[in-house]
């Protein structure tokens, strides 16, 4: 089946696709309203693309905990989890295509690839040999074959990277946008591997660049785990019916619901912040301070090289705050190897719901 160059043929804001946009809409302003409370942004993106490279790892069948996932980012001597690594190639993916962005906010078929090459640690680019095939897990039996020539790909996403950019060419609501631009990303399917951790890169991204969110936070990743075989079974019904609405209901209540539910989650971070400030800063006079605060949040799991880093402070007096903080409960203290390792379990706690 051949793929539809961008923008399609169709009238796609029917009255219920656009009665959705309009209420997803409004919980991402609030969203972005919520998010301009927290003061470092870094304590955000650190804190949820972490989630979000967990859940959009586990829809490849990349699992790993949240433990295990924290404790890769610590660096420490004696962490072997090979799900783990892969999870952080999607984080420091994520985190270069939010830079490539944040300047000029467009998205081009470079950027794509430096972003998927990024994810995969390798120069592959743009699928350029025939028979790639997508299968069913479970039978094996093909589901979908993607364009094969190598021209008709780069034409493709030529054309995908025009309607990401060119409000002249459609001017359908962002939302319907970005529904469209991933269905169409995934049906050109343009790189050996990686594709569908990078289309879902490209969601959050186009919502920065749409200036519906400022800092790339809103991940659907957990939405399609939840309703895993409704998403394949949609992305699969319009290629092979033009059945638009589904799709789009689909991806546009996830947004919505996503929102509503990371709304909840920063503002469960906000009051934690609140408290530990005022409750470290009446105990502690002589060492609170933002910097402080900042880095318990910024990592659900510190050490004493990154409280060094973040304070500019010795390793001495680094490890002297930690242990402090520990001693009165607001981190529980761990060891792995010879190093030892600092909980925030308070955040933690949130950030599993």
């Amino acid at each position: 089946m051949s793929i539809q160059k961008l923008p399609l043929p169709y009238d796609l804001e029917t009255k219920q696709v656009l009665k959705k946009v309009n209420t997803a809409n409004k919980a991402l302003a609030e969203l972005k309203g919520v998010v301009s409370s927290i003061p470092n942004a870094a304590i955000l993106i650190n804190a949820l693309v972490l989630q979000e490279a967990k859940d959009s790892s586990a829809i490849e069948n990349i699992i790993t905990t949240h433990d295990d996932l924290y404790k890769a980012e610590l660096s420490l001597e004696g962490i072997k989890s090979l799900e783990a690594k892969e999870v952080q190639n999607y984080i420091a993916a994520l985190k270069h295509g939010f830079d490539l962005i944040s300047t000029h906010k467009v998205l081009t078929v470079n950027q794509i690839q430096k972003i998927q090459e990024t994810l995969e640690k390798n120069n592959a680019g743009l699928r350029a040999n025939p028979g790639t095939t997508l299968t069913n897990a479970t039978t094996g039996q093909v589901v979908y074959t993607p364009p094969q020539n190598a021209q008709e790909i780069q034409e493709l996403m030529t054309n995908l990277e025009r309607f990401i950019n060119d409000d002249d060419l459609s001017d359908l609501d962002p939302l319907i946008k970005m529904a469209i631009i991933h269905h169409q990303f995934e049906s050109i399917h343009p790189f050996y591997d990686g594709n569908g951790r990078t289309g879902r890169i490209i969601n959050v991204l186009y919502l920065v660049i749409k200036d519906l969110l400022e800092l790339p936070i809103l991940y659907l990743s957990r939405y399609i785990i939840a309703n895993k075989t409704e998403y394949y079974r949609l992305l699969q019904d319009v290629r092979e019916t033009n059945n638009w609405e589904p799709w789009l209901l689909y991806i546009i209540t996830g947004v919505e619901n996503i929102a509503n539910e990371t709304i909840q989650v920063v503002k469960n971070i906000q009051q934690l912040m609140s408290e530990y400030k005022h409750s470290i800063r009446a105990q502690y006079k002589k060492f609170y301070s933002q910097d402080l605060l900042n880095n318990l949040f910024k990592h659900p799991y510190t050490k004493i090289e990154f409280m060094e880093k973040d304070l500019g402070v010795s390793r001495k007096t680094a490890a002297n705050y930690l242990n402090t903080l520990a001693n009165d409960g607001f981190l529980k203290k761990a060891k792995l190897g010879q190093a030892n390792y600092y909980i925030n379990e308070r955040l933690y706690n949130i950030l599993l719901l």
